[in-house]
């Protein structure tokens, strides 16, 4: 038996896969007559029975608006949306819940934080993002750097898919006003250096901003060990249901940032002479929240938080050893980022085939991935590719899984050939 062997037989015995699985009865299933091998997860994750029984329960025993509904179910409902900030909260190691912005996602989250940070930019500022973000993470930037004059100023990548903190260093000027940074590359699985980057950003008085939604499946960050300005994440990717995200803010800053919208719930006290505005954190929480999806998030990280964290990290570790490997067995395919320290992605090209053929072909035999740009357009033209293929795996996926795909990619690459 090899050291990977070896390896594996000992994250197995700590990580019962297979007990795992039996938790997301969605993995059961069979597509177009083959099991399903789910390796889109960067895109979104599977839900675990834990999340959709407490999303059920939340209907059938307590549904109420929350916090001023005077009767019994508006307390069990305002109980346990609070007591999902306070999971989060704790995930996070956030100081406090005032900390804590549900949105409907990611997207929102740095939507919000841009718009907030508008009146701080003038014309010559600068907002300084990376080659590797995806387009959430340039996007909002760029429509408030119009509105500002601000300009949006991208950190070179390396070959090998990792920041080129040569860049970063050389860019980083006294004209630096936000570091928006995503935490791990959606596209190539690349862990970046923020808490160095934070770091140095602070001590010129840099507002930072971490992308968190691809880090959170794999590893649990803290807020305050990084540092950062504002951490965002979306449920969906950790295992939890859509529609609802996370923004953390440092208080102070979020104190000083202008409402994002109007109406309930973000007021104390409306009149027509003026409206003042609630305080942390329901005053960027306009209207009615996602109380089911909240309650689902908790689920989620409670799920999450019952599992070895370290086995979980080393069988996902697991899989991407074994998937790189494989790759030379598939005659003409490539690695898109190579990054020394990643997250179980892959993206790749396979020389002489589109990406949507892979994909196409691949679901054929009830093998799901994801294809094209990945929302990361500036990326795909740094690497001259239209799009890649990408496999994306998850905890609960496993090593024979890793070999079915690899197995259907030899045949895709045969029949093409």
């Amino acid at each position: 038996m090899n050291d990977l062997s070896m390896a594996n037989t000992a994250i197995r015995e700590a990580f019962d896969i297979q007990a795992i699985r039996q938790d997301f009865p969605i993995l059961s299933q069979q597509v177009n007559g083959k099991p399903l091998v789910y390796l889109d997860n960067g895109a979104s994750a599977q839900k675990p029975l834990a999340v959709l029984d407490a999303m059920d329960r939340y209907y059938r025993e307590m549904h109420s608006n929350v916090h001023r509904g005077a009767h019994t179910l508006g307390d069990r409902a305002t109980t346990a949306f609070e007591g999902a900030r306070e999971i989060v909260r704790s995930f996070l190691n956030a100081h406090s819940t005032q900390e804590i912005i549900w949105t409907r996602g990611t997207t929102e989250a740095i939507n919000l934080v841009a718009n907030g940070l508008a009146p701080r930019l003038k014309a010559g500022d600068e907002i300084l993002v990376s080659h590797m973000e995806h387009h959430a993470n340039i996007v909002p930037w760029q429509m408030i750097a119009e509105r500002t004059g601000a300009k949006v100023v991208p950190i070179q990548v390396t070959p090998e898919g990792e920041l080129d903190m040569g860049s970063f260093n050389s860019l980083l000027n006294d004209r630096t006003r936000v570091l928006a940074i995503t935490h791990v590359s959606n596209v190539l699985g690349t862990v970046n250096p923020v808490a160095d980057m934070v770091n140095q950003a602070k001590a010129l008085g840099i507002v930072t901003l971490l992308d968190g939604a691809q880090a959170v499946p794999h590893f649990q960050p803290d807020v305050q060990a990084l540092d950062c300005d504002f951490y965002v994440f979306s449920s969906h990717k950790l295992f939890g249901p859509t529609g609802i995200g996370v923004l953390y803010g440092k208080a102070a800053l979020l104190e000083e940032m202008p409402p994002y919208q109007g109406g309930g719930e973000m007021i104390e006290r409306v009149s027509f002479e003026g409206t003042s505005w609630n305080t942390l954190p329901y005053k960027f929480e306009a209207g009615t929240p996602a109380i089911a999806e909240a309650v689902g998030l908790g689920a989620a990280i409670e799920y999450l938080n019952r599992l070895d964290r370290k086995a979980m990290e080393a069988a996902e570790n697991a899989l991407l050893e074994r998937a790189n490997q494989l790759v030379e067995t598939v005659p003409g395919m490539s690695i898109i980022g190579t990054a020394k320290n990643k997250v179980p992605v892959m993206s790749f090209k396979i020389e002489g085939l589109h990406p949507s053929d892979i994909g196409t072909l691949l679901d054929q035999q009830g093998i799901a991935i994801r294809t094209g740009h990945h929302c990361a357009m500036p990326l795909m033209d740094f690497y001259g590719v239209p799009g890649t293929a990408r496999a994306s795996f998850a905890f609960y996926n496993t090593l024979d899984e890793v070999d079915q795909l690899f197995t259907a990619l030899q045949k895709v690459q045969r029949l093409f050939a």
